[in-house]
């Protein structure tokens, strides 16, 4: 059986296997990284890769072993920066985001998996990283622990004021995780790793810091306010239509977007603080070749950058 590993990963190693030339009969294997346990419940992944296949947002799973999956291959291309900035593209990708958004949770209401997640996180960042010694440090030019700490506890009461709803997330929706087929024209969503209840903007907001890509990261390329706006626009008529059950009647306010808009800012501030202790923890266990040190200084360093500028917005009254 002939294969093809693919690449882009930082998380696994991903192999497809087939038999047709063209790749049609293609399954994927996915092969979990190196202690990616300390940051994956593998358990809830499976769960919520169902659920979303249950809802037409997700291919079919064939099996789960011990270290891996393995499941249906999506046609069509693996999105790159320039396409998320596509109006066209991206408005598919709103719309997606809105479906996957509107998947109810079975009349509970779901708690948001961030707080939880970025204590975690912490917790491992001081525990795994710090030398055994009663002086635990981080590497050079990595905010202080203490440091870390109070932002953790600064955000964690902003932006939980914030009202965002708590609906069913991506998480982790990067370029790479969004498959778009042109022949059908849509776009459907991979890896759901990270997929959990959580707060509606932080899934925009973590999505609009992936427009500075992941190898090469470059955040000149962030969505300007008036891209944002036509994304969010797309997404809020979506979602009413998914979640109102009148179709009639999705017009979306001023006062909506602009609200939408501050709460997807102030919470992209947290994706970049969870990639960060995410890069740092994988810069210890992954054995993928990629420098996990950097990239978790360059969140924090945007972080920091960020915070002045989101903590000025203000949600219409």
């Amino acid at each position: 059986v002939p294969t093809q590993l693919f690449t882009d990963g930082i998380t696994n190693k991903l192999v497809a296997c087939y038999t047709d030339e063209g790749m049609a009969d293609a399954v994927l294997v996915r092969v979990y990284g190196r202690r990616t346990e300390l940051l994956v419940d593998r358990e809830t992944e499976l769960r919520n890769f169902q659920v979303l296949r249950a809802h037409g947002c997700a291919p079919d799973l064939y099996c789960a072993f011990q270290n891996g999956l393995c499941y249906q291959f999506l046609p069509g291309i693996a999105l790159g920066p320039d396409h998320v900035r596509d109006p066209h593209v991206f408005r598919l990708v709103a719309r997606e985001m809105a479906r996957v958004h509107a998947i109810h949770a079975n009349g509970s209401l779901p708690r948001p998996i961030l707080w939880q997640k970025l204590h975690k996180y912490l917790a491992l960042v001081k525990t795994e990283l710090s030398p055994k010694v009663s002086d635990p440090s981080l590497p050079q030019d990595v905010p202080s622990l203490e440091a870390l700490e109070q932002e953790l506890a600064w955000m964690e009461e902003t932006l939980s004021q914030l009202g965002s709803p708590v609906v069913l997330c991506h998480n982790d929706l990067l370029c790479k995780n969004i498959i778009y087929d042109r022949t059908r024209e849509h776009v459907r969503f991979i890896d759901y790793e990270y997929t959990g209840y959580n707060y509606q903007a932080f899934d925009i907001g973590n999505h609009f810091n992936e427009f500075a890509g992941v190898k090469e990261v470059d955040y000149s390329l962030y969505p300007s306010k008036e891209t944002q706006l036509q994304w969010l626009r797309s997404y809020l008529q979506a979602y009413k239509e998914l979640t109102q059950g009148h179709p009639g009647d999705t017009r979306v306010s001023e006062e909506e977007l602009e609200t939408l808009y501050v709460q997807v800012n102030k919470f992209s501030l947290a994706s970049h603080f969870l990639w960060a202790c995410w890069g740092l923890i994988q810069d210890k266990y992954s054995t993928i070749d990629f420098n996990f040190l950097r990239y978790a200084k360059l969140r924090f360093k945007q972080y920091f950058k960020m915070k002045p500028v989101v903590t000025a917005l203000q949600v219409p009254k």
